[in-house]
């Protein structure tokens, strides 16, 4: 990356330049599908897979990753090793020109969170690793460092699939023999303090090493280098009871208290009868439904909320039930943006909920496989019998006035 740079994102990449066209090819050790990977690996022990994407190459260059870390709205971070005001000194985004001009030549990564959300044609890179629930992918997170660049040894709470996407990294891990509170003291960053590696690879583009939670590891570029990673969520018990609460709280009707017109006199005034407490539960569970189906309504809302940087605005120009059906027509098809998060659940009785970005729609049985086309398809043809129901074409429109689906060009 010269100093002096720059350049002008197009939201449409050369078709020529994505270079996804062999995402199709990924593949796992011959001896190892999907179930096999789930069942000896996914969150058990990690799998170097050695050419798992035949033909990689990067769709982005580390040019065009600094200049969407110039913008508003993208989460960007500098971990400077050296050249930095401290050893290991973080600093975030959205960064300048100048930033990256006075930047040394070697002791530093560039990370940008959500590239598949701000370059949706960059969304393909998470197509094989589906086999894994979406709700469970989080985002596509690329770096860029120079030789010897790096972020220390550290370890992550979630799972992680490592995407070599240009020049080599070398990873070393460590499985144990290391306290993953004992980390340096007075940096910005987690990183441990000590680190003894048991296992060390080299990886090229199209290499892919996957990391269970808690596993130590180390990267560093041997060359110019860009790793793509596909990291996914893990909710923490603490996260989920906190946003149960504050959503409970949020709807409570703040003057409505305790009442009891009708107590009687009664001996024993410590005593708080049964009569009051049943009164006050009452108070409690109109607000907190812990029944499955409102459980299960509240995490679907939970699991699709973006972040709040990333929620797509509506559209200025709001189509008619009408004006859509005559552009879905024109087009063909509509598809999911995939800035969105989307995922449905199963209800009793045939009937589903669609899930976007934190809202939630009550599909009944005959209109149940429009979720699947949403959801799993992530693209809705025209000539779909479902689709055409006229509760079906209503709830598309709103969607894509919302800004969560679209014809795809971008509008």
């Amino acid at each position: 990356m010269q100093p002096g740079f720059f350049y002008e994102r197009s939201w449409q990449l050369p078709a020529a330049r994505v270079g996804l066209s062999g995402m199709r090819q990924l593949r796992f050790p011959s001896d190892l599908d999907h179930g096999r990977f789930l069942a000896r690996y996914w969150q058990k022990q990690p799998l170097l897979m050695p050419g798992a994407w035949p033909g990689f190459q990067s769709p982005i260059s580390p040019e065009e990753l600094a200049g969407l870390a110039c913008e508003d709205g993208v989460e960007s971070r500098l971990v400077m090793e050296r050249g930095g005001s401290h050893p290991w000194e973080l600093r975030l985004g959205p960064f300048s020109e100048g930033d990256f001009s006075t930047l040394p030549k070697d002791g530093w990564t560039l990370l940008v969170q959500d590239v598949d959300k701000h370059l949706p044609q960059l969304a393909a890179v998470l197509e094989p690793f589906r086999f894994v629930p979406d709700w469970r992918i989080d985002d596509l997170m690329v770096s860029y460092a120079p030789p010897g660049g790096s972020v220390g040894p550290h370890l992550d709470a979630y799972d992680v699939f490592l995407l070599q996407a240009r020049g080599r990294r070398r990873w070393r891990i460590a499985h144990d023999g290391f306290d993953p509170e004992d980390c340096i003291d007075g940096i910005d960053l987690r990183i441990l303090q000590h680190f003894t590696p048991q296992q060390e690879w080299e990886l090229a583009p199209g290499d892919i090493l996957y990391l269970p939670p808690g596993v130590a590891h180390h990267g560093v570029a041997i060359d110019d280098c860009m790793t793509f990673s596909i990291g996914f969520r893990a909710p923490r018990q603490y996260d989920l009871v906190h946003a149960w609460l504050e959503d409970a709280l949020a709807g409570t009707d703040r003057s409505r208290r305790y009442s009891d017109p009708g107590l009687q006199p009664r001996e024993g005034p410590g005593l708080i009868d049964a009569r009051a407490l049943g009164k006050m539960r009452d108070l409690v569970r109109t607000r907190i439904d812990s029944s499955d189906a409102a459980m299960n309504r509240w995490l679907g809302r939970f699991l699709t909320e973006p972040k709040e940087h990333l929620q797509v605005a509506p559209r200025e120009r709001q189509l008619s039930t009408g004006a859509f059906l005559q552009r879905w027509r024109q087009h063909g098809a509509v598809q999911c943006c995939s800035a969105c998060r989307w995922a449905y659940a199963d209800e009793t009785g045939g009937g589903r909920v669609l899930f976007v970005d934190g809202t939630e729609h009550p599909l009944p049985p005959s209109l149940a496989p429009l979720a699947g086309l949403l959801c799993d398809d992530r693209r809705v043809p025209v000539d779909n019998s479902t689709a055409q129901q006229p509760p079906a074409v209503g709830l598309l429109c709103e969607l894509y006035n919302r800004g969560c689906l679209d014809f795809g060009d971008y509008e």
